[in-house]
């Protein structure tokens, strides 16, 4: 006969509640050491002290989504302020200009920078559409997404007022509306920081393509 295993008592317990409810001085006969010191515990005061870790962890996840949330509901509404700055902004040379300043200022962004190419041929020696080689353009296309992560001589850093200050980045690739995420590419927005966790490549890009989209949307009658 087979000995009886500790994953055989294990099972019978799982199974059959009631045993502690027929044997309940066990409860307070049993003792454990405590995690949080070297003193013996009973089961009672055991289980309470696993409750107790629980209920903490809880807390701590609770806390966590109640803070995400107020994020991004603040997000949200900077949005929503922001797109409407964009419905109100003049449709000529300047709105690219516009669109990086009303970004520096609504998402307390300390660099931004923004190029355009493909556009009306007016616009054509703008400031906005020089200095822009074929390189970072197709670079610009190959993103499906926003790019975050460190500054590491990305011609696009070169676009930036200071770009020796640039620790961080995040490179937004400019569409059509309605394109595809692998359509050929007619700008690109560069957000910098000193902070090399402003634009951390573990952060989610989802806000980063709205701005994306919504500046998109707003140059379209440039194009």
């Amino acid at each position: 006969m087979n000995p009886i295993s500790e994953d055989d008592i294990a099972s019978y317990l799982g199974n059959c509640p009631e045993f502690f409810e027929r044997h309940s001085e066990l409860l307070a006969a049993v003792h454990l050491t405590s995690p949080h010191g070297k003193r013996a515990v009973s089961l009672q005061e055991r289980q309470a002290e696993m409750l107790r870790d629980k209920i903490r962890m809880l807390e701590r996840r609770i806390m966590d989504m109640i803070r995400n949330g107020n994020e991004n509901m603040t997000l949200s509404d900077k949005l929503l302020r922001w797109a409407g700055e964009l419905l109100h902004a003049e449709e000529d040379a300047s709105l690219p200009d516009f669109i990086a300043a009303s970004i520096q200022t609504q998402f307390l962004v300390p660099q931004v920078a923004i190029k355009v190419w493909g556009l009306d041929p007016e616009f054509s020696e703008a400031a906005f559409a020089q200095d822009v080689s074929e390189d970072a353009r197709s670079f610009a296309s190959s993103l499906h997404e926003p790019f975050c992560g460190l500054s590491t001589g990305f011609e696009a850093t070169g676009w930036l007022p200071l770009p020796e200050q640039a620790i961080s980045l995040a490179l937004l690739p400019l569409r059509g509306v309605g394109d595809s995420p692998t359509a050929p590419a007619f700008g690109m927005l560069v957000l910098a920081s000193p902070d090399a966790q402003r634009f951390a490549s573990s952060m989610g890009t989802e806000f980063l393509a709205r701005i994306a989209e919504l500046a998109s949307a707003a140059l379209s009658p440039l194009r």
